[in-house]
C-alpha cells in the first residue's frame, strides 16, 4: 500500500469520533491541499446523522461500514480516550493508518497493543501532540539539544486550568476512570506534561498526589508531583481543572547556563548565559485552554496531521510516532500509581 501512496496526489482521511474536537480536525484538513476528510464515524446514529448536517460529509454510525465503503487511506481517531484501542486495531488490520487524539489510550497496556498492531501490519501509529509543532518551543527544545542552557538542572509544568462543573456533566465520559483514565492530568495536563520530558529527557521515578476536591467526578480536578529524571535534573508538575479562573499553562526549562519559560504556548523569558534574549521573546500565542477547551488554534493540528501525511507518502516515521505518545501517558500512570500506593515509582527504561 506505501508504494500505492507515494505517488498518490490526495490522501483521504476518516475521522473516528463526531465531537469538538473532530470539528477542529475538520478545520485544520480544510488548510491542506493534499488530504482531504471523506467521511466521519459515530457509534450513535443521532450524533451521525447531526454531524453530517453539522458538516456537510458522510457520516456511518458503524466503522467497519465506513471503511469499507470509503476505503480510506488513513484515520484520525476523536473519540473518548478509553474507546482508542478497538478501532486502532480495526484500522490497522484493514492496512488504514492511524492517527490518535491523545492520550494513545487510558492505560500504558492498551496504548501498547495499540503499537504492537500497527508494528505488526507495518501501518504508521502517531499521536496528537500539537504542542510539539509550536515554534516557540522548537526554539526552546533546539537550545536545550544544543547544550546552550547547559546541564538541566530543573523542568517545570504547571497546567493551572478550570472547567465549569457542565463541562464533566455534559458528557458520560469525561471525568470517568474507563473512558478518560482520570481528568486534569491525563485530559488537559498531558501536553504540558509532554513537553516537559520530551525537553527534559527519560524519566528516572516520580512521587505524586491526586485529589478529587471540587468536580463531581471519578478522576481527579488536582494533581501535583516531584519528578527526577535519569540526567539527575529534577522536576515539578501541578495540574488542575477546578483551578479557577484558570491560567496559562507555563512550562519553565532551567540550565546550569541559562533558563527558558514558556506561557500560554508562547515564550516569555529567555535568559541564557552570554546570549541577548529580547529577539527570542516571542509576541503570538497559539492561544490556551485555561478556561474554555476550544480556544487554540487549529494551525498546529495542521502542521501535525501534514507530517503524518508526509510519513505516509515517504514511508518514514512521524514525528510524534505512538511509542513518544506512550510516554508521557505512562508518566501520567505513574503518577496515579504513586499517589494509590503512597510512595516513588520507578519509571526506569518503562519511558
Amino acid at each position: 500500500m506505501t508504494d500505492i501512496l507515494k505517488n498518490k496526489k490526495v490522501l483521504r482521511f476518516g475521522i473516528i469520533g463526531t465531537g469538538s474536537i473532530a470539528g477542529l480536525h475538520i478545520r485544520a484538513m480544510e488548510e491542506i491541499d493534499d488530504v482531504e476528510v471523506v467521511a466521519l464515524c459515530s457509534s450513535s446514529e443521532d450524533r451521525a446523522k447531526a454531524a453530517e448536517e453539522k458538516y456537510g460529509i458522510r457520516t456511518y454510525s458503524d466503522m467497519e461500514t465506513m471503511l469499507e465503503k470509503e476505503e480510506p487511506d488513513a484515520v484520525i481517531l476523536s473519540t473518548a480516550s478509553g474507546n482508542h484501542l478497538d478501532p486502532c486495531l480495526l484500522a490497522a488490520e484493514k492496512g488504514i493508518h492511524v492517527l490518535s487524539e491523545k492520550p494513545l489510550e487510558v492505560t500504558v497496556e492498551r496504548a501498547e497493543k495499540m503499537i504492537e498492531a500497527c508494528r505488526r501490519q507495518n501501518v504508521k501509529l502517531g499521536c496528537i501532540f500539537q504542542s510539539r509543532f509550536n515554534p516557540d518551543f522548537a526554539r526552546l527544545k533546539k537550545a536545550v539539544d544544543e547544550n546552550k542552557l547547559g546541564d538541566l538542572l530543573l523542568g517545570n509544568a504547571y497546567i493551572k486550568w478550570y472547567r465549569p462543573p457542565e463541562y464533566y456533566s455534559s458528557s458520560p465520559w469525561r471525568g470517568t476512570l474507563t473512558g478518560d483514565g482520570g481528568a486534569a492530568l491525563i485530559n488537559q495536563g498531558i501536553h504540558t506534561i509532554d513537553l516537559l520530558q520530551y525537553v527534559m529527557g527519560p524519566v528516572k521515578s516520580v512521587y505524586g498526589k491526586v485529589q478529587t476536591r471540587v468536580h463531581k467526578i471519578e478522576g481527579e480536578d488536582v494533581g501535583a508531583a516531584i519528578v527526577e529524571f535519569e540526567n539527575d535534573a529534577h522536576g515539578v508538575i501541578e495540574g488542575g481543572t477546578a483551578l479557577y479562573p484558570g491560567y496559562p499553562e507555563r512550562l519553565e526549562i532551567f540550565g546550569s547556563k541559562g533558563s527558558v519559560i514558556m506561557e500560554g504556548g508562547k515564550i516569555v523569558a529567555w535568559n541564557v548565559a552570554d546570549e541577548k534574549g529580547a529577539s527570542e521573546i516571542s509576541d503570538s500565542s497559539p492561544g490556551s485552554g485555561a478556561s474554555d477547551p476550544m480556544a487554540i488554534d487549529f494551525s498546529l493540528h495542521q502542521y501535525q496531521i501534514q507530517d503524518f501525511a508526509d510519513s505516509i507518502r515517504e514511508d518514514r516515521d512521524p514525528l510524534v510516532t505512538g511509542k513518544e505518545g506512550l510516554k508521557a501517558l505512562a508518566l501520567i500512570r505513574a503518577i496515579y500509581e504513586s499517589s494509590e500506593k503512597g510512595e516513588k515509582i520507578a519509571l526506569g527504561r518503562k519511558l
